[in-house]
């Protein structure tokens, strides 16, 4: 790797979140808490495995080590929140957009409190009603054979040699 990957600006600005002094008992070395921060943001960036880090960036094991004491100690939510108050004080921020991902925040639309009017509730049993016609106009009613699937031959019955499934006797 031949360059950082944080500026001089913005190492400043998260340098004072990241603890000098041990957590739960171990700290990082000052002069390697930029190179593992560093390692951090690789792995998240590239989504490689850990151990594909670089070497420049410190032991694989040492960083993924120090991501977790960090995540513990809350220490990414405190400089998002440095990152967004920073943000609001120098006015580049509008809290009135953001984004929720949807995989957090699956909910029915009745766990949710919305509200369907009866026009949309129609509408949906229209919409219902239109797509099992059509499914009906492709040739399969409710319980109908699918292409492609034989029906089973029946057995024979003891002492049948016909082959017609009858008795000869």
């Amino acid at each position: 790797m031949t360059r950082s990957q944080l500026t001089g600006n913005q190492w400043k600005f998260i340098e004072p979140y990241l603890p000098y002094l041990p957590i739960g008992g171990f700290g990082p070395y000052p002069e390697r808490l930029r190179k593992q921060f560093e390692g951090v943001i690789w792995r998240f960036r590239s989504g490689a495995q850990g151990r594909e880090m670089p070497c420049e960036l410190g032991p694989w094991p040492t960083v993924y080590g120090r991501f977790r004491v960090w995540r513990g100690a809350g220490i990414f939510t405190a400089l998002l929140e440095g990152l967004i108050a920073e943000a609001a004080r120098q006015g580049k921020t509008d809290l009135s957009v953001f984004s929720v991902d949807s995989t957090t925040a699956r909910a029915h639309h009745d766990a949710a409190g919305i509200r369907i009017g009866k026009e949309d509730v129609d509408a949906l049993e229209e919409a219902a009603a239109e797509q099992e016609q059509a499914r009906q106009k492709r040739g399969r009613p409710a319980g109908a054979e699918r292409a492609g699937q034989r029906k089973r031959p029946q057995k024979r019955k003891s002492g049948d040699t016909s082959g017609d499934g009858a008795s000869s006797a």
